[in-house]
């Protein structure tokens, strides 16, 4: 664990307790995406673990238009266990302005949809962002981030002595976790892993057919 991200745990379990056991606080460091989660508190909301990796950072988080000031709040997903879940995500930064970790609120929204008419101003808009062909290119922080991300998902590998399927293996870790979402990622991989644009494409179409 990032050291800075320490100072956070008591932060999360103060949550957790705050809301209840519908609340759940999910603490990822992002300089080892590959295994981000490294601190859950309350995982029996969505069945985070220890050792995981991110999920709805780029699709979610950065890419949404509600990002601003290093935090989206309140977007909503389908947990793996059929929950529907209402999150708010922060980046943590170290001194130098570097994205290392993020801290990520999980609330199960179970009982607020059963009680719908009583809560409903505490329910989120149903209309989620999503990206289309005519959005803007991401703010250039954004592109930071996601430049960064790329470079730790690759880490110290020696890229000139990678197989097929070690690219292979890094293009579907990528493309699950959301980084092609992002206009401009495909140059920035192929320059990291020194392949051709069109290598990275025809991986990721290989990748796309064995889902």
């Amino acid at each position: 664990m990032h050291p800075i991200l320490k100072s956070y745990i008591s932060v999360a379990d103060m949550i957790t307790q705050t809301f209840g056991r519908n609340c759940e606080v999910a603490i990822h460091d992002l300089t080892q995406p590959e295994r981000s989660v490294v601190y859950v508190s309350n995982g029996t909301v969505t069945g985070r673990k220890v050792g995981q990796s991110f999920d709805y950072l780029i699709s979610q988080v950065l890419l949404s238009k509600k990002f601003k000031d290093d935090y989206t709040a309140n977007y909503v997903f389908e947990a793996a266990n059929g929950k529907k879940i209402k999150s708010s995500s922060s980046l943590i930064r170290n001194s130098e302005g570097d994205v290392v970790g993020m801290l990520c609120i999980n609330y199960d929204l179970t009982l607020s949809y059963l009680i719908k008419e009583e809560v409903i101003g505490f329910l989120p808009e149903s209309n989620q962002d999503k990206m289309t062909a005519d959005d803007d290119i991401p703010n250039q922080d954004v592109m930071t981030i996601i430049d960064d991300l790329i470079d730790n998902i690759i880490g110290n590998r020696d890229v000139g002595s990678l197989k097929r399927k070690d690219n292979i293996d890094i293009i579907r870790f990528m493309d699950v976790k959301g980084v092609f979402l992002v206009k401009g990622a495909i140059d920035k991989v192929a320059e990291s892993l020194n392949l051709s644009k069109v290598t990275i494409y025809s991986y990721l179409d290989e990748v796309r057919g064995k889902r």
